[in-house]
């Protein structure tokens, strides 16, 4: 299908994360005492900690921004690859957002001891539990964490990768792990207490993995649950993965080309799993990386994914499924009309006062580096995007979105003054900003 560039109107600027002590710069539609609120809690430093008063609704939000994760706290070197989830309400309790960060233990390196962590809000993304460890795999490396909650029972479902401290991904790709233990395997493990308490994990890389695949990786960022059409409840968790080259190649399979998009597929709630479509396009114009998933009003799922390296004119690329993500309507092809750099984003299907709402992306704005992190809108299911609303001029690098709830967006991303890992961050934006914006 032929694309149309867009016509974007200008961008916008959100106001940055709070520093204790900083000028609070108040966007319009905020009320008087949610300034007071905001002022209050910045003097006391409850928001730059996380901390802020208040409860989340369809008025204005007694916070805009708070940090949920800063590198160098909790026994950690650095917080990485956001991703968050919010779980259904009861009658008894409100919804609850969950937002999930790898926990890298001594350095900001991939590889090494690296526990997946988890903290939770029940307050629209205020003040947030203490640290808890979900997954920890002793010195190894766990991570890469897409959770996804199961509409029907309210189950949340995180699936993981792990890999030995010293396998780095280069020398997976070049197929250097000294044993098959050594290489990325595949977990998944759920919670039915809106995230207080975790099953042990369990190994699915049968599962979700082939014989000739060398790297892998789930998502990050949340993962999808059909709610229409006739694949009602499954699972898609978008991955990606690598292949080894062809024998007699000169080649040792670190190059980008030889990296691909895939699914994995759940349709009994997260107990089983399977692969659901697989792109493969070695002729380097798009290497399929980092991928998000969102089902769009029509049914058909929507893929977007970090092009590593391609040679076609954009970082980001996508492609559409029409059949619950068993296979792609057609390969992945540059979303021209996005500038982003080399970095993950995130995607969400929106809904505003029981219809649809715009379709969402999260990515850095900058096209050399990461940092200016921006959230697109789109409202032909990914076709053409907005210039979009920008969040931060910073340093940024991954994100995750979440509806908060009816009114409200949550994007938990990194971002920080010197660096995009110095934290990760929580704030909250209203979807009536981007829907005046189309």
């Amino acid at each position: 299908m032929a694309r149309q560039r867009p016509h974007p109107p200008p961008s916008e600027l959100a106001r940055a994360p709070p520093r204790l002590g900083a000028p609070v710069s108040v966007p319009s539609p905020l009320t008087r005492g949610t300034v007071l609120m905001g002022l209050a809690a910045l003097l006391c430093g409850c928001v730059d900690s996380g901390h802020a008063a208040g409860r989340s609704d369809d008025r204005a939000a007694p916070c805009e921004s708070s940090v949920v994760f800063r590198s160098g706290t909790g026994g950690y070197h650095t917080f990485r690859i956001p991703a968050v989830v919010t779980t259904p309400p009861t009658p008894d309790t409100p919804g609850t957002l969950v937002a999930f960060a790898e926990a890298r233990r001594h350095s900001k390196a991939d590889a090494g001891d690296v526990d997946v962590v988890s903290r939770r809000s029940t307050d629209g993304g205020c003040t947030w539990s203490p640290l808890q460890v979900v997954a920890d795999a002793g010195p190894d490396t766990v991570g890469n964490p897409v959770p996804v909650v199961v509409p029907t029972t309210g189950r949340l479902v995180l699936v993981t990768c792990r890999n030995a401290a010293t396998a780095t991904e280069r020398t997976i790709l070049e197929g250097k792990r000294p044993t098959a233990s050594a290489g990325r395997r595949v977990y998944v493990q759920h919670s039915d207490t809106a995230g207080r308490t975790w099953s042990p994990p369990t190994e699915i890389t049968d599962q979700a993995t082939r014989p000739d695949w060398r790297w892998y990786a789930t998502g990050p960022g949340h993962g999808l649950a059909l709610t229409h059409g006739p694949h009602t409840g499954r699972l898609v968790v978008a991955a990606d993965h690598s292949t080894a080259p062809p024998a007699g190649s000169p080649d040792t399979g670190a190059e980008p080309r030889y990296y691909g998009g895939h699914a994995l597929l759940s349709d009994d709630g997260g107990a089983t799993w399977r692969i659901g479509f697989v792109d493969r396009t070695p002729d380097g114009r798009v290497n399929a990386n980092e991928t998000t998933a969102a089902q769009l009003p029509d049914g058909r799922v929507y893929f977007n994914t970090r092009d590593q390296r391609g040679t076609a004119p954009a970082s980001r690329a996508d492609a559409y499924s029409s059949d619950g993500g068993e296979t792609l309507d057609a390969p992945f092809a540059p979303t021209e009309d996005v500038t982003a750099p080399l970095s993950e984003g995130s995607v969400l299907q929106t809904r505003h006062g029981g219809q649809a709402g715009p379709l969402l992306l999260s990515a850095p704005a900058d096209p050399k580096t990461r940092s200016d992190m921006t959230v697109r809108s789109s409202d032909d299911g990914g076709l053409t995007w907005s210039s979009g609303l920008r969040l931060t001029t910073d340093p940024a690098a991954y994100s995750d979105l979440v509806q908060a709830d009816p009114g409200t967006v949550g994007v938990l991303y990194e971002t920080g003054r010197r660096t995009p890992y110095d934290t990760i961050t929580f704030t909250r934006l209203p979807l009536d900003r981007f829907r005046a914006a189309n």
